[in-house]
């Protein structure tokens, strides 16, 4: 595995940075294996939170070719989720870690959202149930070009939101992300809303392993290290938690390699 080309720490805030996008998602591989490993020394089960995005991909391809990482421990969940594409809608974050991961790896359980429900108020109701059964072991996410993390756009983003999962709106950048990202042909097609794990529900995880690459997320990851800590770039509450590691490529550090 190739080392960092550069580490920092801001506030509480581990940041590795990479040469390469393989390199970065290797790396966060290796610590999530590591955090999963000791976690599994004092408990029975692992409960993991997984992102659906693209920004993901180097990071999965490493853990579904796994070896050492006993799944038949860890108990899977996804932190958004369009709902009304229709449940076969291959841009539906449930199916793109079915593909990516949760097909892949004998988990526990995988505990989706159903992304058919036509009670959306019900349905975030019993993912939170599912959610609060027990403590969030790791989670392992993204930032968006927006600052955004799962769903938690700027212009709705609370970290004191009352709820674990609610249904929120989608600011333009963020559909507009979708696009830049292939799942979608024009911004007409990208839904306005979606359900979202809140702040407070990523939050309440023990350890959390970021990664976030190319050039597109650049801003996004100079506000989140160095802009305030608020909800105008969500990301930035990530300077909070106790045990986080953000893994970027050369691309999207552009902006804070010669700091």
């Amino acid at each position: 595995m190739k080392d960092a080309i550069k580490t920092l720490t801001v506030d509480k805030l581990n940041v590795q940075i990479y040469d390469s996008r393989q390199a970065m998602g290797e790396a966060a591989y290796m610590l999530y294996k590591k955090h999963v490993q000791e976690l599994m020394r004092t408990q029975e089960n692992i409960r993991a939170i997984f992102a659906a995005a693209h920004s993901q991909d180097d990071f999965l391809k490493a853990l579904s070719e796994d070896t050492d990482i006993d799944f038949t421990r860890i108990i899977g969940f996804h932190m958004d989720e369009y709902m009304g594409l229709g449940k076969e809608a291959p841009q539906n974050f449930g199916n793109f870690l079915k593909n990516a991961i949760f097909s892949r790896k004998p988990f526990c359980k995988v505990n989706y959202v159903q992304s058919d429900a036509t009670d959306i108020s019900a349905e975030c109701k019993r993912y939170e149930k599912l959610l609060k059964e027990a403590p969030m072991d790791i989670v392992s996410m993204g930032i968006g070009e927006n600052g955004h993390i799962a769903f938690n756009d700027p212009h709705e983003a609370r970290f004191d939101e009352p709820t674990w999962v609610r249904e929120t709106s989608l600011d333009i950048v963020c559909r507009q992300q979708q696009v830049n990202d292939g799942e979608f042909n024009s911004l007409d097609d990208v839904p306005q809303s979606a359900l979202t794990l809140t702040i407070p529900a990523l939050m309440s995880s023990k350890k959390v392993v970021c990664i976030v690459p190319t050039e597109r997320k650049a801003e996004a990851i100079y506000q989140t290290l160095f802009g305030p800590i608020s909800e105008s770039c969500p990301a930035s509450v990530l300077r909070t938690h106790s045990d986080v590691t953000v893994f970027i490529d050369k691309e999207a550090a552009k902006l804070i390699l010669t700091i």
